[in-house]
């Protein structure tokens, strides 16, 4: 094994290891808020799209597994994360849990073969506008109500850095280009929405 190919498979032993508690922070600050301003929930079941897509996309190839065992980390603590948003925005309900199970009935069929990947291929390319789509709803959402209390800055700074890393990863692993493109456009934005998170943080009262 050269260096360059064990600097990356450390990398990718990192960046599991940050993905195994990178959504946490905004979870527990969730539950410890009750609140969910400046938390878009659109942007969230964007987030959610994207890496559903992107999980079965690199288990049909048959890439490796230290190359994207992120993705289904995350989206366990993503379900759980919009579990807490639409409790807290009192949108729990009947069809809350008739859309998880269509989701979860959509994603299976991708996962066993019961859908062609030829489809994931076409929806692959499309993750990248859609996750970036998500940072840049949630982004908007933070300009727009000055206000990221219930926003997790540290969540924001392990996206960043993870999806940083990944761009070496996948290009050592595969070279992928709409992996690398995916990653790299979410580098920027992810960010641009810690930074922003920081700013805002503890917004002015106004008296008046």
């Amino acid at each position: 094994m050269g260096a360059l190919e064990f600097i990356a498979d450390f990398l990718s032993i990192i960046t599991i290891s940050l993905c195994l508690i990178l959504k946490i922070p905004q979870i527990i600050n969730l539950v410890k808020l009750k609140s969910t301003v400046g938390i878009n929930l659109y942007a969230l079941l964007l987030e959610l799209t994207s890496y559903t897509v992107m999980t079965c996309y690199n288990y049909c190839n048959n890439y490796s597994l230290l190359s994207y065992m992120e993705y289904p980390i995350i989206l366990v603590q993503q379900i759980i994360l919009i579990f807490l948003v639409l409790k807290y925005m009192g949108f729990l309900g009947m069809n809350s849990f008739a859309l998880f199970g269509l989701y979860i009935g959509i994603t299976g069929a991708f996962v066993f073969g019961l859908l062609p990947k030829t489809i994931l291929a076409v929806l692959a390319p499309m993750c990248t506008p859609i996750s970036a789509s998500s940072k840049v709803v949630q982004l908007i959402e933070i300009l727009r109500t000055r206000n990221s209390e219930s926003i997790s800055v540290l969540t924001w700074f392990l996206s960043a850095f993870t999806n940083f890393t990944r761009v070496f990863t996948i290009y050592m692993d595969s070279a992928d280009v709409t992996l690398l493109v995916n990653f790299s456009v979410s580098v920027f934005l992810s960010s641009s929405i810690m930074f922003s998170a920081m700013y805002y943080k503890h917004p002015k009262r106004s008296y008046f």
